[in-house]
């Protein structure tokens, strides 16, 4: 696409353009990225960038897309990050996005078959008579988080086609396998120069997220003793028994499913092997980190007695990941949270101020000392077939962006 274009184009029109592109993470894969279509996506992402006139860029070997625009002299360094990977848990292949003009309320039934209704999903009760955008039910739609890209993509068009907008110095990143938990850590802070950032990867409108759980990916192998099915008796210790049992032990109260608000879980998100070996990967979640070490030290307990209870199976537990709440961190500098509720109320948008129920690539970067909370994006349902977005509400997510470098280019560097 021409310059002109590029600048132009509205918002929802790039976004139609980047679900389109298959950059679906695999946590199978140990390199970063770990797919092709994300390389594909960010090089389309970098080569955009350059058309519209963004001066200096780099894509490095890990998959992180650096781009600069200089702003107003002596103004802070502000980020503005959001990650090309997609749920891999979902069919991400052939989304073909579909527009569904003035919704007027009801359920909306994808071609495909899956269903969104207003019952399970009360967020549609705020957007009556916007567009909205969904796939046709095979796949799930991208918003999580081309969303993000788009609104930053558009903002800086914006920045681009309007040099008299004020703005602070930026810096735009997009990253690769957010869903793994991988890429962000990449991610050369020095390099980057930002003295604070946000990420653009939240849903509803007015969405303001400086809180987010602690995490501890854990990684359970339950090795057994493997025997003849025909003259098993006494000697097999079947792995697979062992499992569903371990699985089973987790408290109904502390499961996924069965938790909401400020309550964190424990989570089997992915169990294979056989008689012999079974690996589980488990996710331990809560706001508190002492609520994350209770949770291992019960799984530990289990494992313990399900060893004395069936002799020759052993059971160990490794961390392979997490993350920290950003809660202090991103509190000990009050404007970063408060230019973003100033934004938006500029902008007549009711900022909400809410906690993630899980984890950002902000996370991770706050913990490595730089603060970065959350902004909303308008798409909602991620990771499902039934994930869409109002067109209404991404627009807004661009213009909270340009109101927020507005904002920010008043304020001086602290040094």
């Amino acid at each position: 696409m021409k310059r002109e274009q590029l600048l132009s184009e509205p918002v929802e029109e790039k976004f139609l353009r980047y679900v389109k592109i298959d950059s679906a993470s695999d946590d199978h894969e140990s390199k970063i990225p770990s797919s092709e279509g994300q390389w594909q996506l960010l090089r389309l992402l970098q080569e955009e960038l350059l058309t519209m006139g963004v001066s200096r860029t780099e894509l490095t070997e890990t998959g992180i897309l650096l781009a600069e625009l200089p702003g107003w002299a002596g103004s802070p360094v502000v980020g503005f990050i959001a990650h090309v990977d997609t749920a891999p848990q979902v069919p991400g292949n052939g989304v073909q996005p579909l527009i569904h003009r003035n919704y007027q309320g009801g359920e909306i039934r994808l071609p495909a078959g899956p269903v969104i209704s207003p019952r399970t999903c009360p967020a549609l009760s705020r957007v009556i008579g916007h567009d909205l955008i969904t796939s046709d039910g095979r796949t799930l739609l991208g918003a999580d988080d081309k969303a993000g890209v788009a609104a930053i993509m558009a903002a800086v068009a914006r920045w681009l086609a309007d040099p008299g907008l004020a703005r602070p110095n930026l810096r735009v990143v997009f990253t690769p396998d957010e869903e793994t938990g991988r890429g962000i850590h990449t991610l050369d802070l020095q390099r980057l120069g930002a003295d604070l950032a946000y990420t653009v990867d939240g849903s509803e409108a007015g969405e303001i997220e400086a809180e987010n759980f602690n995490a501890e990916n854990l990684l359970v192998r339950i090795a057994g003793v493997s025997a003849h099915t025909g003259n098993a008796r006494g000697r097999m210790v079947n792995a697979v028994h062992l499992a569903a049992e371990f699985v089973q032990g987790i408290p109904a109260g502390l499961r996924a499913e069965t938790t909401d608000g400020d309550y964190g879980f424990i989570h089997p998100n992915e169990i294979k092997g056989n008689p012999e070996e079974v690996i589980i990967q488990l996710l331990l979640r809560d706001f508190e980190v002492e609520k994350v070490q209770y949770y291992r030290r019960l799984l530990a307990q289990a494992g313990e007695l399900l060893m004395a209870k069936y002799p020759g199976a052993r059971i160990t537990m490794e961390k392979t990941g997490g993350y920290a709440n950003m809660r202090a961190e991103v509190a000990a500098d009050p404007r970063i949270v408060q230019m973003a509720v100033r934004a938006m109320q500029q902008l007549g948008i009711e900022p909400v101020l809410k906690k993630i129920r899980g984890g950002t690539d902000g996370a991770v970067l706050t913990a490595k000392g730089l603060p970065t909370p959350n902004l909303f994006t308008g798409g909602v349902n991620f990771h499902s077939r039934t994930e869409w977005l109002s067109v209404t509400w991404l627009r807004q997510a661009t213009e909270v962006l340009v109101v927020l470098g507005e904002l920010w280019s008043r304020e001086k560097r602290q040094e």
